[in-house]
């Protein structure tokens, strides 16, 4: 038996906003919008047939962020949160500005000033981590 990571649902307060947030921040695509959830894709996922022609080929399709209403506000820390990683050949540095332009704000969750990787919030307070460049 095979079992894909398939999505991750995030609960949003405007799950359009954050859908059209992310797909910025990730250069993915919006593929599903409804009042109560919106669907964001990798460009990749729509390259090649609609169907996968074997298991294979669903498995290496990538994930999908999916935002659903909630009425309430995030509250407390993450118990799971999304981390990026810039190639390197991109300035790290350069992305962080960008995705502070973009309505990202900067984060302290006790990470310290040693550490290799940034955390920001998204616009509905949401964490995630910037890392160091890499190359896998």
């Amino acid at each position: 038996m095979a079992l894909k990571w398939y999505t991750v649902v995030v609960d949003s307060i405007d799950p359009q906003a954050q859908a059209r947030w992310w797909a910025e921040v990730l250069d993915w695509v919006s593929v599903y919008d409804t009042p109560e959830e919106a669907v964001i894709v990798p460009r990749e996922a729509l390259e090649g047939p609609e169907r996968a022609a074997s298991l294979e080929e669903w498995m290496r399709r990538g994930q999908g962020l999916v935002f659903v209403s909630v009425p309430e506000r995030r509250s407390g820390k993450n118990r799971l949160h999304l981390d990026l990683a810039p190639h390197t050949s991109q300035d790290r540095d350069a992305e962080i500005q960008r995705l502070l332009d973009l309505g990202a704000t900067r984060a302290d969750v006790g990470q310290g000033e040693e550490v290799s990787w940034t955390v920001l919030t998204d616009p509905e307070g949401n964490e995630f981590c910037v890392l160091s460049s890499r190359d896998q």
